[in-house]
């Protein structure tokens, strides 16, 4: 931290809403120094087995939040970084968030959540979905198989195929699994643009979310014919999704007096619009210049760039008219594991001894390239891009009774930045260049991580300047919308930091990664595109044992 200097300095805070906690940053507008940060646990954490409070147990692959733990994050975290920055509240003009996505929830016209109405409380549809719940993936199957038949002109702005992450497809599933909690929805919205509405009291979209996550091309939503084929009483979907759209950089509001007693921040200062963690996190690695590539990489990766035009790129999440700053197309990709790999070994796999990372990464870095003769498929929390498909699965090829622990974590670090290759990989064979790659989030603490990276994608590595990546960016945009700084570009010169080139490639390694290279993409294709669907007919055996585990009634309570 920066010591806080300067009578007449401004201060804006950014507020980040993770997977598993919120933090807050009070950042200094003149140069982005970061004085004062705190951190909140969500009380809930991610619920994915059963709800609160003795609720109904939950089936495979989905998880829930309690939005009560976000509103703890500003009663909590933003106050607490105040008073570790000594700032006088009265010299902080603004206050910007970002958000996981598709975090999505069902709310009344006033934004109160559903599952906050106790007759609906039981019910799981009514809680957040949060980004991570996959059991939506058969309707997202159907979302694209009718935009093929009808040849929808959006859906190769997504890469061919929408996530069973996303909107539409969340959306769906609540009409179809729990149809009086749909109708009760009158709003569907992005956690982004709700925690946006809870600061100031006024309801808003983000292009950002709305394009990427609610399928938002060329100013128009899928129309409501498409809808209505998938399903009769879908039709009015877009009325519950769709609110006042503002760009990226904007004011949403101004902090409302309710707000205003939960943070201890002035009533009236600016409010930014929403955004999302990975996409604000570009303007305070300063990478808004087309070619250079932001990968977020924290329990997940988000991959990030902007580029000068619209390309359809096979498999990408999406790419988006000022998805990521105003005047640029914005390009995204993702994993939808990577840390969290890591960590399931360390967990459940690694032996005593040698279950931490700090142990594992130092074994596994004596190693030569190639050593220990596996190569896996980073699939454990399924696959988003290219293949976007969260029913596929993890692989380790090669295991024999001479490998050892390290061998194994060597191989789940090199197969994430197979991963990456992949998505590199696809966007310069669309015509999508990329020069460079700048790393934020966790991870980049793991120094062969790094390397490994640096070395699969042939390219050199720079690292973000700032351990808190995206409250720092969600701090940028709140300048702007204070009106501090005229442009997100201008803000993210002035806030933003990042380390050049830190890492680069090694020649010896990079050819001994083009051979494990190689074998990972055989198998990607393999199991990923149809020759064998192994993985998918697993996938359906477990969810049968499990469905046949729990009595019905107590897994989804959503009769009448």
């Amino acid at each position: 931290m920066t010591s806080v200097d300067g009578r007449d300095e401004r201060y804006v805070v950014g507020v980040d809403f993770g997977t598993l906690s919120g933090r807050a940053l009070v950042v200094r507008v003149s140069d982005g120094a970061e004085v004062g940060t705190a951190v909140h646990e969500y009380r809930h954490g991610v619920i994915e087995s059963a709800l609160p409070d003795g609720g109904p147990a939950l089936p495979p692959d989905w998880a829930l939040q309690d939005p009560e733990d976000y509103r703890d994050v500003l009663r909590h975290a933003v106050p607490a970084a105040l008073a570790a920055a000594r700032v006088d509240p009265s010299r902080v003009v603004g206050i910007g968030t970002d958000f996981t996505a598709c975090t999505v929830l069902p709310t009344l016209a006033d934004g109160t959540p559903l599952c906050e109405i106790p007759d609906l409380r039981h019910r799981p549809h009514a809680w957040v979905k949060l980004w991570k719940h996959h059991a939506a993936q058969p309707h997202a199957d159907r979302i694209n198989a009718l935009a093929y038949e009808r040849r929808e002109s959006w859906i190769g702005r997504y890469g061919g195929k929408i996530s069973a992450e996303w909107q539409f497809a969340k959306g769906l599933q609540i009409l179809e699994e729990d149809p009086e909690t749909y109708r009760r929805a009158e709003r569907f919205v992005e956690a982004a643009d709700w925690i946006v509405w809870q600061l100031c009291g006024t309801e808003t979209r983000n292009v950002c979310t709305a394009g990427y996550k609610g399928l938002r091309q060329d100013g128009r939503y899928p129309s409501t014919d498409y809808l209505s084929a998938l399903n009769p009483g879908f039709a009015d979907f877009l009325t519950k999704l769709d609110g006042p759209l503002l760009p990226l950089g904007d004011r949403a509001g101004s902090l409302s007096a309710r707000a205003a007693a939960w943070t201890g921040l002035p009533e009236g200062i600016a409010v930014a619009v929403g955004n999302v963690d990975a996409h604000v996190t570009a303007a305070s690695a300063q990478a808004l210049r087309p070619g250079r590539l932001v990968a977020i990489m924290g329990t997940s990766t988000c991959h990030i760039l902007n580029g000068t035009h619209p390309v359809e790129v096979p498999g990408m999440c999406g790419v988006v008219d000022g998805g990521i700053s105003p005047g640029a197309w914005g390009y995204e990709a993702g994993q939808s594991g990577v840390g969290d790999i890591f960590g399931w070994f360390v967990r459940h796999a690694a032996p005593a001894g040698v279950d931490s990372h700090e142990r594992l990464t130092e074994l596994a870095a004596a190693q030569p390239v190639g050593a220990h003769g596996l190569v896996a498929l980073d699939w454990w929390n399924g696959n988003r891009s290219l293949l976007v498909n969260h029913d596929l699965s993890g692989l380790i090829v090669g295991l024999t009774l001479a490998t050892r622990p390290q061998d194994i974590y060597r191989a789940l670090l090199e197969s994430t930045a197979f991963g990456t290759r992949m998505i590199i990989e696809a966007f310069v064979a669309a015509g999508v260049p990329v020069t460079d790659l700048v790393v934020a989030g966790g991870l980049t603490s793991n120094r062969l991580l790094m390397r490994i990276y640096a070395d699969v994608t042939n390219r050199p590595l720079s690292i973000i300047g700032s351990a808190q990546g995206p409250a720092l960016g969600a701090a940028i945009h709140a300048a702007v919308a204070a009106g501090a700084y005229p442009t997100i570009h201008e803000a993210s010169a002035a806030m933003g930091r990042v380390d050049e080139g830190v890492y680069q490639p090694n020649p010896e390694n990079v050819r001994a990664y083009d051979a494990l290279y190689a074998e990972y993409r055989a198998l990607h294709d393999h199991f990923g595109r149809g020759a064998n669907d192994v993985m998918l007919r697993l996938r359906a055996i477990r969810n049968a044992v499990d469905a046949t585990a729990v009595p019905a009634d107590t897994v989804l309570e959503v009769a009448g």
